[in-house]
């Protein structure tokens, strides 16, 4: 007679209502639930095509009262084709590389971390983030985790990005980079460089977390196609209405 291992259930709880970080006026709750033990991997991969986001050994997703704002979306990175503004970008930042490092924090990542808080998001909680704070952020995790660093032909570190490996692709969990380097647009080329290198390795996704198209700094997620978001439980193929392709430059581009 086979017996089956004994598996802890898992748990998802529901958060207290927050105000919500993206629209003003609006109202955030999300249900939550713990990455961990031997399956955390497993789970995770699960989760994140449900639509899920992680942050520490927490996986958690909007279930906002009367508000569907925040939609998954993941590009497609086989067939993804960079846009006019996009091509720019590779020219400009030809003399930036990006190194696949552990999910370790160094002080040279928080001195940029700091200074990339004070002059994009100064109000709010992150800008308050000490060294330990970051460290957390960045090495207290279940699963398979990196953080990629991106330097210029001067070992200058000018952006990172904490990323997730899935079985079936990248997933972008935060990033930061030189505020005053701005021309250069490092949010949107760490998730160019994302793709690329989901392409080498031939997974199809790179996932960017919740595209959120009333808020304007949440809609450069858009702009990268083509890519798929989560609607009604299926994953569809994101159209291209003209209006987005007049949208302005985002000026901050976390990964949430």
């Amino acid at each position: 007679m086979l017996h089956r291992p004994n598996r802890r259930p898992q748990f998802f709880y529901t958060t207290a209502p927050l105000p919500c970080p993206y629209l003003a006026g609006r109202t955030e709750r999300k249900i939550v639930t713990e990455l961990t033990g031997p399956d955390a991997e497993a789970l995770h991969d699960r989760l994140s095509r449900a639509g899920f986001r992680r942050s520490h050994n927490i996986a958690y997703s909007p279930v906002c009262p009367g508000c569907s704002a925040c939609i998954p979306i993941r590009i497609l990175a086989q067939p993804f084709e960079p846009n006019r503004a996009q091509r720019k970008l590779e020219r400009i930042n030809a003399d930036i590389a990006g190194f696949e490092m552990p999910a370790r924090a160094t002080a040279e990542q928080y001195a940029l971390f700091q200074r990339y808080q004070q002059a994009r998001h100064n109000e709010g909680d992150m800008a308050a983030m000490g060294f330990y704070d970051y460290r957390a952020m960045v090495e207290d995790t279940p699963i398979t985790t990196g953080m990629v660093e991106f330097r210029d032909s001067a070992d200058r570190l000018l952006g990172a990005c904490l990323t997730d490996w899935l079985s079936d692709g990248l997933s972008a969990v935060y990033s930061f980079f030189a505020p005053e380097e701005a021309r250069r647009s490092l949010g949107t080329w760490a998730i160019l460089w994302l793709v690329a290198r989901a392409r080498a390795l031939n997974l199809p996704y790179v996932y960017l977390g919740y595209w959120v198209p009333e808020s304007r700094k949440m809609s450069y997620k858009s702009r990268f196609r083509p890519s798929e978001v989560l609607t009604g439980g299926i994953w569809r193929v994101l159209e291209e209405p003209a209006a987005e392709m007049l949208l302005p430059e985002p000026v901050s581009q976390p990964a949430e």
